[in-house]
């Protein structure tokens, strides 16, 4: 969806609300994200210069340009005086302040949630954090730590191998536990009149995802093992490779599916053998399912099985890369991806919100602009003479 095409800011969710953003990496900036692509107008605080998630190479490349549209910036020299009387002045009016740095360091600057709550009793503080109270809430942490300390990383890999997600699956659904507890914190709001402080952690998400295993435990007696070599639900529920070099996933997850997948692959004979009618005799007869069906793809091409399985309705997937979305023809078609601009001027094409409200995708309002290209514009909005605004500027609390 182009700028053009964006529902009015009044249609937008989140519309007319404040959020002032101290932030890095991933965690609270996909917080930010989401606020922002809903309505709400995001206040990207940055250290002068810029944030050096910017400037981040490899596999951290692509975090600033994924996590921060929607936003507007202003750099601030948060160890002057002046930056942080800049950083309070915009934060006086704010409706959410979402911040991710180690425990303790804005409240050392006059920047936590006492501080600002004391003239804006409204605020809602929002704080993602590595760990939650407890023995560990002061250690540092990142999305791969509470992976490997939360159990994620030992069910992604082979036995012995543990291996972090392929993505930052942590630090993106802490900052989605972030905005539930704002919006829950919104809704008091509107009741009581009062802010309050919501602290969302990466460990604790962690151990959040893999409780299905800590369940499978505590239900059947035995651990869960890593899903490489796991006991799946159902007999067929794999990769499998196919005529054409390619690879594939197919699922069949019901006894429905099983009499529909008999049919339509011509095996008459599992058809019609009774100890493979019910799903939990499959499972158990996994040994002698699979090297039949596996045999049988490897004659099929990719997309021959792939629309006879989309016929009959099975859990069916090609194997993609990440680059393949950009020409993924369900992204396109209704706005799944958005037009972004990026520094020297070339646009990708980057995933909205995976949310559709009342029919429409959210799309972007704010491009990625350079570090502090609004800070004049939102420091008189908060209230600073232009004399004052000068002053930061010549002393370079403020750029």
């Amino acid at each position: 969806m182009s700028d053009t095409e964006m529902p009015s800011l009044d249609g937008l969710p989140l519309a007319g609300l404040k959020v002032v953003e101290f932030t890095h990496m991933v965690m609270g900036p996909s917080t930010g994200l989401i606020l922002g692509d809903m309505g709400a107008d995001v206040i990207r605080v940055e250290p002068i210069g810029g944030d050096r998630t910017r400037r981040l190479l490899g596999s951290g490349a692509g975090y600033y340009p994924m996590y921060n549209r929607n936003k507007r910036s202003v750099c601030l020299d948060l160890k002057s005086d002046g930056g942080i009387a800049a950083a309070r002045a915009l934060a006086a009016d704010a409706d959410i302040v979402v911040e991710n740095f180690r425990p303790g360091a804005l409240d050392r600057l006059g920047l936590g949630y006492d501080a600002l709550s004391a003239d804006n009793p409204g605020l809602i503080y929002c704080s993602a954090k590595g760990f939650l109270a407890g023995p560990y809430e002061n250690r540092t942490a990142l999305d791969e730590v509470a992976q490997m300390m939360g159990g994620l990383a030992y069910m992604t890999g082979p036995p012995g191998k543990p291996l972090r997600a392929g993505a930052s699956v942590i630090d993106v659904t802490g900052g989605m536990f972030g905005v539930i507890g704002i919006m829950g914190l919104l809704e008091r709001r509107h009741r009581t009149g009062r802010g309050g402080r919501v602290k969302c952690s990466l460990f604790e998400t962690t151990a959040f995802l893999v409780g299905q295993h800590m369940a499978q435990k505590a239900v059947t007696g035995t651990a869960a093992a890593p899903m490489p070599a796991r006991i799946s639900a159902w007999a067929i529920y794999d990769v499998f490779a196919t005529a054409n070099g390619g690879q594939i996933f197919v699922g069949v997850v019901s006894d429905q599916q099983w009499s529909a997948f008999c049919t339509a692959f011509a095996l008459e004979d599992f058809a019609a053998d009774d100890t493979l009618a019910l799903n939990n005799d499959r499972v158990r007869a996994r040994d002698r399912i699979l090297p039949r069906i596996r045999a049988l793809f490897a004659t099929i091409g990719s997309q021959d099985l792939l629309a006879k399985c989309e016929a009959i309705g099975l859990p069916v997937a090609p194997i993609a890369r990440p680059e393949d979305l950009f020409d993924d023809p369900h992204l396109n078609a209704q706005g799944g991806l958005v037009d972004l601009n990026l520094p020297g001027g070339a646009v990708a094409r980057l995933p909205a919100l995976p949310i559709e409200v009342d029919g429409e995708r959210f799309g972007v309002r704010h491009n990625l602009g350079d570090p502090g290209a609004d800070s004049r514009t939102l420091l008189i909005d908060a209230g600073l003479s232009s004399d004052t605004i000068d002053a930061l500027f010549a002393s370079g609390a403020a750029a």
